[in-house]
């Protein structure tokens, strides 16, 4: 099969690339991955399946790696809970193509949505741990036993090889059915939106309150989407690009430019109702504050520190994005005795009064007429061009991409 292996030798760049062109660029230039021919995955057990891709969407996750987005790479916790070589890629919509002989409730052929936890029941594990046992697969205890190597989900274990390539390894607990009626264009956008949907429903706002998503790649558009449409309450949305901000606007929020960090908070105290303080040096911040919850999906020491300053007191700041470390001033959370929320993928997740996998939350708010995604899913792309793919999001100021993704049918 043709697949995309990240840690390879690097695949010549085509076009010259110098120090004046973004860094980002120049990384993408010399990044270790290539387009290779690799063996067919075989089942991994009996209650296995083999897909074949149809579309993958590319996540932030992979972006930053194949990227090398990282100020310092060595210092991140989570190359404890991965292995190399990896095919990336766990966004995926495929096609069942063929079945262990133990899996039940699938048939060959059928258009299924991934769902990439490598937990206790991908790695043929039992009992399950506690994590498991409840529905939080992304903070399974035991993703470094079993029959797979380490690794969190599909992509970045080595056996667990995704969605950059025409087949993929799959789990029976990693398989959900998608609905006749749903696209496929809508269908791999349930991870995101999962994402979103898991920090959102964990942390919901009160109804009247004010709440701000800081960020609008994919999921800030994600999150954007379930505020405006799922809950009675005044979102704002702090946006980069211009494609990111008319498409927050179509939403029904209130948008913000995300720079310069002064004005972004002066502009947010005077939305919400929070009445600036200014200290000798440095940036202001709200005191009374009047934001109720900040969900950021970009995890940057500035946008932690701008979320700080604009949280009412005991506010929550819901974090689900997460970039390079660095310093912030952090006063205001002790200060304004606010809450910091850690907010990682999404499992079975409970929303007006029903429990259940947040997949099929998503295909059954979509049935329903109650969401809209349009607009959120704008580039697609052959695998062969892979190297367009990630230069449409170096370049999403130009391009006005979103949610990119590789079309294989």
């Amino acid at each position: 099969m043709k697949a995309l292996q990240f840690l390879a030798d690097p695949e010549p760049w085509p076009y010259p690339v110098g120090p004046e062109d973004p860094l980002l660029l120049q990384h993408l230039a010399t990044t270790p991955m290539a387009l290779l021919d690799l063996p067919d995955p075989t089942l991994i057990d009996d209650d296995w399946l083999v897909l074949r891709t149809r579309l993958t969407g590319i996540c932030g996750s992979d972006s930053k790696q194949v990227l090398m987005d990282f100020e310092d790479a060595g210092d991140n916790m989570m190359t404890a809970f991965i292995t190399f070589p990896q095919v990336l890629g766990h966004e995926v919509v495929a096609t069942i193509e063929q079945m262990g002989p133990a899996v039940e409730g699938f048939e060959p052929g059928q258009r299924v949505v991934l769902y990439p936890n490598i937990g206790c029941r991908a790695r043929g594990l039992s009992p399950l741990c506690p994590a498991c046992e409840r529905g939080d697969y992304s903070i399974c205890q035991r993703f470094w036993e079993g029959r797979l190597s380490t690794g969190i989900h599909t992509g970045n274990a080595v056996e667990a090889t995704g969605g950059f390539a025409e087949y993929l390894p799959a789990h029976t607990s990693m398989c959900l059915p998608i609905p006749d009626q749903i696209s496929d264009e809508l269908a791999v956008l349930a991870d995101p939106w999962s994402v979103s949907f898991h920090a959102i429903t964990r942390n919901p706002p009160a109804p009247g309150s004010r709440v701000l998503v800081y960020g609008s790649g994919a999921l800030g558009s994600t999150a954007a989407a379930i505020l405006t449409q799922l809950y009675d309450c005044s979102v704002a949305v702090v946006a980069k690009w211009d494609a990111q901000r008319d498409l927050a606007s179509s939403r029904g929020a209130t948008v913000f430019h995300s720079d310069p960090t002064e004005a972004l908070i002066e502009q947010l105290a005077e939305w919400s109702g929070g009445i600036l303080r200014h200290p000798w040096e440095g940036l202001p911040v709200c005191f009374p504050g009047a934001i109720d919850v900040v969900y950021d999906t970009v995890g940057s020491p500035t946008t932690v520190e701008v979320a700080l300053r604009v949280l009412a007191e005991r506010g929550r700041l819901v974090q689900l994005g997460v970039s390079s470390p660095g310093r912030f001033e952090w006063t205001p959370w002790y200060f304004k005795e606010l809450q910091l929320i850690g907010s990682n993928a999404f499992g079975v997740e409970t929303f007006e009064g029903q429990t259940k996998h947040a997949y099929e939350h998503f295909f059954d708010l979509i049935l329903a007429g109650r969401l809209d995604l349009s607009g959120l899913l704008t580039h697609q792309f052959r695998l062969e061009e892979w190297r367009e793919a990630f230069t449409a999001i170096v370049h999403q100021g130009e391009t006005g991409a979103i949610k990119v993704a590789f079309d294989y049918r």
